[in-house]
């Protein structure tokens, strides 16, 4: 009877005890990134098989560009920071995640705009001449405050050590202008005032042709 029980008995244990070998042990990762939000470092957290959290930050990233509307050239320079707490789901319990949750960016251009061939500026059909203006300067906000975010991702191992992750996903923009002239000549002319808030519509309107930003990492952890 007794070697009857065991035999009963050994297959169950063994199955229990392969089990608990394999049971899920929550560990922490320290990663530095670099990306198209700059160069910075992320903390994560996988508490379960399929469950994680991440907190991210990054900055550096200043680029110089140009752009036009129809009546001036514009060029600015750009800086771009921004950090993010996400939820990160792995669907089938491996390298593989999808994440959500909410970015904190500062992502903002001083501009300058000259008018087309050092002509006079013309906005709404008036006609303003450079003397009177100088140049437009303002700031471009591609997107501050806290924006929504989502994305997927892939890390290559969850065992304690180095490792490599990757990250695609996309941010939503709130794009906002703000114009004026160099010789501040609009405190005198309110036809220029409104003119001005017409240019920084446009300008606007053109940013807002893409309403999400593209978010790339790529980086180094070591899991503990």
């Amino acid at each position: 009877m007794k070697k009857i029980i065991a035999a009963t008995l050994a297959p169950a244990l063994l199955c229990l005890a392969a089990g608990q070998a394999q049971a899920f042990d929550n560990r922490v990762t320290l990663g530095a990134l670099g990306g198209t939000t700059g160069v910075g470092a992320e903390l994560s957290w996988r508490f379960h098989k399929r469950l994680g959290v991440t907190a991210q930050y990054a900055s550096g990233l200043d680029w110089d560009g140009e752009f036009d509307t129809d009546e001036v050239d514009y060029e600015g320079d750009i800086g771009l920071s921004a950090g993010a707490l996400k939820v990160d789901y792995y669907p089938f319990a491996g390298r593989f995640y999808l994440t959500a949750g909410a970015m904190l960016p500062d992502m903002e251009a001083n501009v300058r705009g000259t008018a087309k061939e050092q002509q006079d500026f013309e906005f709404n059909g008036n006609l303003y001449t450079t003397d009177e203006i100088g140049a437009l300067q303002g700031q471009l906000t591609i997107a501050d405050g806290v924006r929504p975010y989502a994305g997927i991702g892939w890390r290559s191992s969850h065992r304690t050590g180095f490792g490599v992750f990757s990250e695609i996903g996309v941010m939503a923009t709130n794009v906002d202008v703000s114009l004026s002239s160099s010789n501040n000549y609009e405190a005198t002319d309110p036809l220029l005032r409104a003119d001005l808030r017409q240019e920084e519509q446009e300008l606007k309107d053109e940013a807002e042709k893409l309403p999400f930003y593209p978010v790339a990492v790529l980086g180094i952890s070591y899991t503990f």
